[in-house]
């Protein structure tokens, strides 16, 4: 058994949540450069030559990549050898991102009484937590400054089992048509299939957090990504809906088991602003 103490824990998320506001992952910057090498818009390309200059300025002067600097989604995997001591793991996390969103002047944008008061809670708590226990002894998290953009544009259906890869592919092109420039793409769409209707949310929401450029482990899955992201760049939306062949920089398809009655189906989008940190303690 392996001790690990919430101070190290709040310590780490207010870090990662931080440094995702201000810099953007490798792999995506690498993503928005190939695709204003290959976009065949010449406004669609300016758009992308301006959203690697907003990356650069970020980085350098430590100014949020945007403004809404989102709902603090933590993926957390606890080895189960593993062990928190000095308090509650969810106490750990809310405390990292209430310093993390103060320490670091990030705007806040959770509200309570989602339907009537909607009052600020002044720190961005509470965070949206999903822990999943794994083999080991170490604390694995991924901080997700998830904008409102993008995240209402989320959609999820229980297709009849029968509508098969041909209703997924349907279902997911349409979410992205009809999102159109909402979402501010280009983007990266996390598919989730399987499970149940809560379940592939959560899917779809991890994975938005792959690393671009790294296919599913199963072939067929894989087969799947590459298809939609294609057929979504066939849609000719382009960067920020203005036209052109760069809707999204990838797909990102995780799948579970379901019940035999039913086919969950969801989408994550997240916008060009693709902003995920990750650590490991």
């Amino acid at each position: 058994m392996r001790d690990i103490h919430v101070d190290q824990i709040s310590q780490t998320v207010a870090r990662l949540f931080v440094d995702a506001a201000h810099n953007l992952p490798d792999d995506v910057v690498a993503a928005l450069e190939r695709a204003r090498d290959s976009e065949e818009s010449p406004l669609g390309r300016q758009i992308l030559e301006e959203i690697l200059e907003n990356a650069k300025l970020a980085a350098a002067e430590m100014i949020p990549l945007c403004q809404d600097t989102g709902t603090s989604v933590v993926l957390v995997e606890v080895g189960q050898e593993a062990h928190i001591t000095g308090g509650t793991l969810e106490g750990a996390i809310n405390r990292g991102v209430a310093k993390g969103y103060t320490e670091g002047y990030l705007r806040k944008s959770m509200v309570t009484q989602p339907f009537s008061a909607r009052k600020n809670t002044g720190d961005n708590t509470p965070a949206v937590i999903h822990v999943d226990l794994v083999p080991g002894d170490r604390l694995r998290i991924k901080a997700i400054p998830k904008g409102g953009g993008c995240e209402n544009m989320s959609r999820m259906t229980i297709l009849l089992p029968g509508q098969g890869r041909e209703g997924i592919v349907n279902f997911v092109l349409r979410a992205v048509e009809q999102a159109s420039g909402n979402p501010c793409p280009p983007l990266v769409l996390g598919v989730g299939i399987g499970g149940s209707a809560e379940y592939c949310m959560v899917l779809a929401k991890k994975a938005i957090t792959r690393r671009i450029g790294t296919p599913n482990a199963d072939t067929e899955v894989a087969d799947l990504e590459r298809e939609l992201l294609e057929k979504v760049n066939a849609l000719g939306l382009g960067p920020q809906a203005v036209g052109g062949t760069n809707t999204a920089l990838a797909v990102h398809v995780e799948t579970f088991p379901t019940h035999i009655t039913a086919l969950p189906v969801a989408v994550n989008m997240q916008c060009h602003s693709a902003r995920v940190k990750e650590a490991e303690l």
